[in-house]
């Protein structure tokens, strides 16, 4: 952790020295998030927003996890910017290409939904980057979870980044050292990574993504009680070992259409779908981490106050090079 600190301070000292070096880029600074932000330019932002979501999740109960999802990979790449929703041009390959987001990353189609209708309602003012972070909020308001108020305020990047997509955005395989090292960079610790990760508990993961847990070391971790062993072999049913890659299995699999604390059961049953989920409770390096998922599976209170927490944390990750609100989340203004 010390060594992931330093690199996170030596980032941030280089981003102030690209700063510097452009004296004419107006910077974003995450303090200026404020809960008034669209108080007198655009009042109905909120409702807007979860008028829509509503909508959503009556339609296909799924899109909740989708719009958290989003928000997170959003965050995790340049800071809360909107990057990850612009579409590739002729001279940018942008994020919906990366690794982890080709072919599972959706929900774009609600997010054009939202903000054509911020746009009839105030144009040029609600960034797609704050349209992201109200309506992941409002999801999982919508699927039993907890409330917070978001901060708003943020700019919308003008580009985006594959490289850095690539390299920032957490993996399924990764080990736990790592996880913690990749949240770190971003200001967040160990306790807000397990919060976070606790969103999993509405999540669907593809079989390509779990396939080496279970034809791995899921027996193992369950300690080959018959129960897991049932629902072992219904999961490989669902992935077999060749084919089947877009093939999804929820990731809590107690009440995946609830946001609750029932997923924190699955690590401490080391029934985890994600190699880098079960990391939390069963690697040996993860022992402050198992102590925080048992404190989430015996306290959902505690669980709902963290998540909101984090959720404010990682939302205050701020694009350093600043933007504009675009007219449609897809495209830079022209």
């Amino acid at each position: 952790m010390a060594t992931a600190a330093l690199c996170f301070r030596a980032s941030a000292l280089s981003v102030a020295c690209f700063l510097l070096a452009l004296p004419l880029l107006m910077a974003q600074d995450p303090s200026n998030l404020s809960l008034e932000h669209y108080s007198k330019t655009c009042p109905n932002a909120e409702h807007v927003v979860r008028a829509e979501m509503e909508c959503a999740v009556r339609d296909e109960p799924r899109n909740a996890a989708l719009m958290l999802r989003l928000h997170f990979h959003d965050c995790f790449v340049q800071g809360c910017d909107g990057s990850v929703l612009l579409d590739d041009t002729a001279t940018m390959i942008g994020e919906k290409q990366a690794d982890q987001n080709v072919n599972s990353l959706k929900g774009f189609e609600v997010v054009d939904k939202i903000k054509a209708k911020l746009e009839a309602e105030c144009p040029g003012t609600v960034s797609c980057a704050d349209l992201l972070a109200i309506a992941a909020r409002d999801a999982v308001v919508l699927v039993g979870g907890p409330y917070w108020d978001v901060p708003v305020g943020r700019l919308d990047s003008k580009e985006a980044s594959l490289d850095l997509a690539n390299k920032d955005i957490p993996t399924a395989e990764q080990g736990l050292v790592t996880l913690i090292s990749k949240f770190w960079e971003k200001g967040l610790d160990a306790t807000d990574m397990v919060a976070l990760v606790g969103s999993h508990t509405i999540g669907f993961a593809r079989c390509a993504n779990f396939r080496d847990r279970i034809y791995g070391d899921f027996e193992m971790t369950s300690k080959y009680n018959p129960a897991s062993a049932t629902y072992l072999s219904k999961l490989k049913e669902i992935c077999p070992l060749d084919g089947g890659d877009d093939n999804i299995s929820a990731m809590d699999s107690h009440t995946s259409a609830t946001f609750d604390n029932a997923y924190f059961e699955t690590l401490i049953k080391g029934e985890g779908l994600l190699n880098s989920d079960q990391e939390m409770w069963s690697s040996i390096a993860g022992y402050s981490t198992a102590d925080t998922v048992n404190k989430y599976w015996a306290d959902p209170e505690l669980f709902f106050k963290q998540f909101s927490d984090s959720m404010v944390k990682m939302g205050n990750i701020t694009n350093p090079a600043g933007g504009e609100v675009r007219k449609t989340c897809r495209f830079v203004n022209t």
